[in-house]
């Protein structure tokens, strides 16, 4: 019988790991979906939710960018789908307030930077945190 099974990792942890019916996310190339026996192949991953099934239901996280392999079925039959975020966190753990405080920094800081003209470094990581405040919101939201 052919299975899958599904790692979240980041640099910081390994975020979960399991059995798992579908595994669903976005990459550079649209929207795709990972079952078992589905056939070896390397990809990136662009920010948003990534959504693991398991047969107890939906588990999601908030990946900001990163990247996914999956080895072939295996002689045992197991599909192993594993997803390398830079940075990523299950929707259930995120701090709404947190993240409005940092939406809210980082439109002043753009806003100021914005003003000054002078520091483009700045400006495009205030705009980073700025997407990743953002679509820690619109996930928590779901």
């Amino acid at each position: 019988m052919s299975s899958l099974t599904v790692e979240i990792v980041s640099p910081e942890a390994a975020l979960w790991s399991g059995p798992a019916t579908a595994l669903m996310a976005r990459s550079s190339e649209g929207e795709f979906t990972i079952l078992p026996q589905h056939t070896a192949t390397v990809g990136d991953l662009v920010g948003g939710v990534v959504r693991v099934a398991t047969d107890e239901g939906e588990i999601a996280f908030v990946v900001h960018s990163g990247y996914f392999q999956v080895s072939g079925s295996l002689a045992n039959g197991e599909t192993l789908a594993t997803v390398l975020a830079s940075v990523a966190e299950p929707v259930a753990a995120i701090d709404v307030a947190r993240a409005q405080a940092a939406k809210e920094s980082a439109e002043a800081e753009l806003a100021n930077l914005a003003k000054a003209e002078a520091d483009p470094v700045g400006y495009e990581a205030a705009r980073a945190k700025l997407e990743r405040a953002e679509l820690r919101l619109s996930a928590a939201s779901r």
